[in-house]
This record gives C-alpha cells, sequence and structure tokens, in this order.
C-alpha cells in the first residue's frame, strides 16, 4: 500500500490517511505505515499515539487496531475440528500426496494440519518419514505410524488452546533443523499483506518454519482466505504454495496467483 510520502502530507491529513488504512483493514502495523507513508517509525508511534489520545484507534504491541472493532477471538482446537471439516479433509489429502518415502516435514499445529497427520498415517507404504512439531495433538496421531515414522516434538511452553508448544525451547530447535517440506497452517492469507495469524508466540514459530523448510506450503481453508491478523506469518513470495478448499474468495485467488503464489484448490 504505497502512498504519497508522508513528509510531503500535512500531519493531520497523514493521520486520517492512516486511520483510514486502519479502518479498512481493522488493524496496521507500525513497520507497514511507515512504508506506507514513507516516514520514519518514530512518527508512526506518535502519530498513533495521538489517535490513541483521541480515541479513534487504540494502540497494541507493532501497531494499532480500530477501536470499537471486534477483535477476532482465537478458537480452540476442538471448535475448529467441527469447522469445515468435509473441507479441511481434502486440504489434508491433497497436502499428504505430497510426501514421499524418505521426506522429512515440518508439521504445524491446527485442525488442518491434525488432518493431514491422519492422511499421511493412513499411507501405509510411506516409510522412512521424519515429521517435527510442536503440535501435541499432532504428535500423538502420528505415534500410530511408528517405526514407519520418526516423529520429533519441539518442545517449550504448552499453550492450551491449540495444544501447541511455543517459547521457550521451541524456535531454538526450529533453527537446528532443516526439512524438505513444511506445512503451515494461519489465520489469514491475503494478496498484500502475506500471511498472517491472530496469535503472535505462534506467528512468530510459523516464521521460522517457513524459513526452515525447503518448500514451505500454506494450508488454509477457504474461510482464511482474503483475511488479515496481527502477527506476520510471510509475504506471499516468501512461501511457495497454498492449498486451499473450494469455498476459498475466487478473485482473491486469482490476485494471489497474479502475486506469484502457486495456488492449489482441493475437491471435497
Amino acid at each position: 500500500m504505497a502512498t504519497a510520502s508522508g513528509e510531503s502530507l500535512p500531519a493531520s491529513t497523514r493521520r486520517q490517511r492512516m486511520l483510514e488504512l486502519i479502518g479498512r483493514d481493522g488493524f496496521a502495523r507500525v513497520a507497514d505505515l511507515g512504508e506506507a507513508f514513507r516516514v520514519s517509525e518514530v512518527t508512526v508511534r506518535n502519530d498513533l499515539d495521538l489517535l490513541d489520545e483521541q480515541r479513534a484507534i487504540r494502540r497494541v504491541h507493532g501497531g494499532a487496531v480500530l477501536r470499537g472493532a471486534a477483535e477476532p477471538r482465537e478458537p480452540s482446537f476442538e471448535e475448529s475440528v467441527g469447522t469445515s471439516a468435509a473441507e479441511k479433509m481434502a486440504i489434508a489429502q491433497r497436502a499428504a500426496s505430497i510426501v514421499r518415502p524418505g521426506s522429512s516435514l515440518i508439521l504445524d499445529v491446527g485442525s488442518t494440519t491434525a488432518a493431514i497427520a491422519s492422511a499421511l498415517v493412513a499411507r501405509e507404504e510411506l516409510v522412512d518419514v521424519t515429521v517435527i512439531t510442536n503440535g501435541l495433538t499432532i504428535a500423538l496421531e502420528l505415534e500410530k505410524a511408528i517405526p514407519r515414522f520418526q516423529v520429533i516434538v519441539t518442545g517449550g511452553t504448552l499453550r492450551p488452546l491449540q495444544h501447541s508448544l511455543v517459547e521457550p525451547m521451541a524456535l531454538t530447535v526450529l533453527r537446528e533443523l532443516h526439512a524438505d517440506l513444511a506445512f503451515v497452517g494461519c489465520n489469514g492469507v491475503h494478496p498484500a499483506n502475506g500471511i498472517t495469524n491472530i496469535n503472535l508466540p505462534e506467528a512468530d514459530l510459523k516464521r521460522v518454519m517457513v524459513e526452515a523448510a525447503e518448500r514451505a506450503i500454506v494450508v488454509a481453508d477457504g474461510a482464511k482466505i482474503g483475511r488479515t491478523h496481527l502477527g506476520r506469518v510471510a509475504s506471499i513470495d516468501e512461501v511457495d504454495e497454498l492449498i486451499t478448499g473450494e469455498s476459498a474468495d475466487a478473485r482473491t485467488l486469482d490476485a494471489l496467483r497474479e502475486a506469484g503464489l502457486e495456488v492449489v484448490v482441493a475437491r471435497v
């Protein structure tokens, strides 16, 4: 989102345009606003502080949200499992079909990636596969495939909502590994804003998963396409493929393809 140089705009105009951008997406990051208006992050923070004092926005870690806007609530793993179940299974089957004997892969937390774990276990011809995960539910599902699979759990602090392991320790382990594939979940995929997540500690981990894999594949049901959340995971050009479902908005998928992302729609 590029605009005229912020230095050439009156401060009041710049703040009004910042407010419009925050209103459009529900929130904005300091770094993105600085780039958009070509001003320093110090200037952005000062502008946001003033808008916060005026109760136009509310400052949050790393940026600002529109005051009065409903903040997204992270669903629990159990809630997510029952949502778009058929679509997630189709995504999982497509993702699992990519894995070959002898592969190493990182499997992120989430209901879609849990479905991938089940689909991998069901492939009895799949042997000598190493799976690294920070998800306890996923590790327990993969246990069924031992000794065909080697399962590595990152360790870390347990987050109850997703039964996931985060810092400390999880990032340290992932940074010491390199995998052929990473299947990464998220809460939002947007042509301009990239891959994002509601929870910041998990967003940090997902970012390292993308960096640690030869090929990073985002798995997201159609409800997440076109959405943006606070925690940045990766830009569109930092991931290799998106596997999504039939409910995804067709125009947004076209925009993602135009941005250079390989998009696969898994059919139920």
